[in-house]
């Protein structure tokens, strides 16, 4: 079994999201606890009946700005399990996890091939003070462990799950051994990932701080092609000496890319490959959203949402990461109802964000107007030496004739 433990704001977008799975009968309640019944008075979800059980603890939270505790349980597709044992396993998960006592709900998912859970709860107790998360990851795989052992199921496997995947860790350049961390990474990444263009590699690479560049040109009438790996730090800054693919193996240089590229590119072609994704990061897709919680929810059922963003806080790319299927598409990929331009139209930049880079364009231009352009100067000048000359020339001319009359 696998989990995926994301945090909010604010518990409204991951209850939309439910909701919608609800809506679309994708989705079930499956119990709830400390909490108002979650329905009305037709049997549909009621979001904000929900928000009415959470308001006490988030009115009297103190400072916490990451209140929303929201898990995907996600066992094997070969565990069978019933409802009630789903519900036994959940609400151990919670008790273990230090959440026995809050307000929560969960979701039973069946919109992909193996059934799971989703589960929505808070971070703060009743008296506004944040639970303990030290170490959050680590204690919630040893929980699922002992489930998997309790209740039989199948202990999760390489590929399951982003951080349990053999060589699939950060490059973490201060441990040292750089050539072997990035190594270790990008072959992991060609085989467990299906990236169909160059850019989405890189983007694929850049979230295990490896940047990667394709060195193409003519030397000496010569066509050149290379590949140029890096580490980057976790704020996406290169940090010490490139290496070239060559000193890591052919397998990992332009001609293998240029393959693995293509075979990709079959794979994704054949029918069905990419619906699940198209219909998960549909889902997600949400009016009431920010861009923050769609990312939350999409990253909840293990999918990386990555926004392209230019510094007005317009979204000019995106590229979805699956890491369930190992599946990297840009927007447009998945088809046009994707794409940069939508998703800007969705989750149009915050007011604030606009109106600083107005400022700042603002500023640019004053500053352009007010300031001496230099090559407009150099344009000046030369105009000016060019008219004198166009002057002073005849002028010369007329004096020389003049001494010549004077002289016969």
């Amino acid at each position: 079994m696998v989990a995926n433990i994301r945090s909010g704001a604010s518990p409204g977008g991951a209850l939309r999201y439910n909701k919608e799975k609800l809506d679309k009968d994708e989705a079930e309640v499956l119990f709830w606890q400390k909490m108002l019944e979650p329905f009305d008075k037709y049997g549909r979800m009621d979001v904000d009946a929900c928000m009415d059980s959470f308001r006490p603890y988030l009115e009297a939270n103190r400072r916490t700005t990451s209140t929303v505790f929201h898990a995907s349980l996600n066992p094997s597709p070969e565990d069978r399990l019933t409802d009630e044992q789903l519900r036994e396993i959940a609400q151990e998960y919670m008790q273990k996890m230090g959440y026995g006592d809050q307000p929560y709900i969960v979701f039973k998912h069946k919109d992909i091939d193996r059934e799971h859970l989703h589960v929505v709860s808070l971070r703060v107790d009743e008296q506004g003070r944040k639970l303990p998360h030290d170490f959050e990851a680590r204690r919630s795989m040893e929980i699922l462990r002992d489930l998997e052992c309790k209740y039989g199921l199948q202990p999760s496997v390489k590929g399951q799950e982003l951080t349990d995947r053999e060589g699939l860790r950060k490059v973490n350049y201060p441990e040292g051994n750089v050539k072997q961390q990035i190594s270790s990474v990008v072959r992991s990444c060609l085989r467990n990932y299906k990236c169909s263009s160059y850019g989405e590699f890189r983007t694929l690479l850049e979230r295990f701080n490896v940047s990667v560049e394709e060195r193409t040109g003519t030397i000496g009438g010569r066509n050149y092609a290379g590949i140029i790996y890096g580490a980057l730090t976790d704020d996406g800054y290169g940090i010490g000496t490139p290496i070239k693919s060559s000193r890591i193996g052919k397998d990992v240089g332009y001609k293998a890319l240029q393959k693995y590229y293509e075979k990709s590119k079959e794979k994704l072609r054949e029918n069905g490959a990419l619906d699940q994704l198209r219909q998960t990061v549909k889902g997600a897709m949400s009016p009431h959203n920010t861009r923050d919680e769609f990312r939350q929810l999409l990253k909840a059922d293990n999918i990386d949402a990555i926004f392209r963003i230019n510094p007005a806080g317009r979204i000019y790319g995106v590229t979805f990461i699956d890491h369930n299927s190992g599946i990297v598409a840009n927007g447009l990929v998945l088809g046009k109802e994707f794409s940069a331009n939508v998703f800007n139209e969705s989750y149009p930049a915050p007011k604030e964000v606009q109106q600083v880079a107005e400022q700042h364009a603002e500023q640019q231009h004053e500053q352009r107007s007010h300031a001496v352009n230099p090559l407009t100067g150099i344009v000046d000048t030369v105009l000016d030496w060019a008219d004198t000359q166009a002057y002073e020339e005849p002028q010369k001319q007329i004096q020389r004739r003049k001494k010549r009359k004077l002289h016969r």
